[in-house]
């Protein structure tokens, strides 16, 4: 049974699981969040959970998807596609570097390389929705400015990923290996700011 399948996504209920599940695997990872604390941080009963989500994996699985639409959705909102290009990129810089150093996305990182080996699917399902998807969107803003002019792209999708890259510089690593734990809006739009510049270096007009 496919997870489209699987789960229904009607509901006011479904919402609140949503953010019990959050809560609980930000603070127990996947292997220590039970599903009494996710229905408990809820305020659900286990039987209305287990209707949403038979299954702890596509609960996680859902959590992160949300997670990486709402994040996506955030800076394409920000986004005008009529502005300078360093402008519209600049903008996906600076709010690509916060997300990636967040604590949910460094949890959500750290929980689909713990679980790689028993549960593959939620890093293939986290990496789709998140890297996957921002590349994919990136590649088509950068397809436009390619046609407008803007930019000189051979390979749009190794663009992206390059972009995506330059924006973890000095940040993600620290992240990821807890080296440090928060960063000020300066350092992100420092990074932000240089992976713009080294962009626009080698594909700028």
């Amino acid at each position: 049974m496919t997870q489209a399948a699987t789960i229904l996504r009607t509901g006011r209920k479904f919402d609140q699981v949503l953010r019990g599940a959050r809560e609980v695997f930000m603070a127990d990872g996947f292997e220590g969040a039970s599903v009494d604390d996710i229905a408990r941080a809820a305020g659900v009963s286990k039987a209305t959970l287990y209707s949403y989500f038979p299954d702890k994996r596509l609960l996680f699985t859902e959590v992160a998807q949300t997670e990486c639409r709402l994040m996506s959705e955030r800076i394409l909102s920000m986004i005008d596609e009529t502005k300078p290009v360093r402008e519209v990129l600049t903008i996906a810089a600076t709010q690509l570097a916060a997300f990636l150093v967040s604590d949910f996305a460094q949890q959500v990182f750290r929980i689909c390389v713990a679980e790689r080996d028993r549960f593959p699917e939620l890093g293939k399902a986290f990496y789709e929705a998140g890297p996957q998807n921002g590349q994919r969107q990136m590649a088509e803003y950068l397809s436009k400015a390619v046609a407008k002019g803007e930019l000189v792209i051979d390979d749009v999708n190794i663009a992206a990923e390059q972009f995506s890259e330059l924006c973890k510089v000095r940040l993600w690593g620290r992240a990821a290996f807890g080296i440090q734990n928060s960063f000020s809006q300066s350092e992100l739009d420092q990074v932000a700011h240089q992976a713009v510049d080294m962009f626009m270096a080698r594909y700028g007009v």
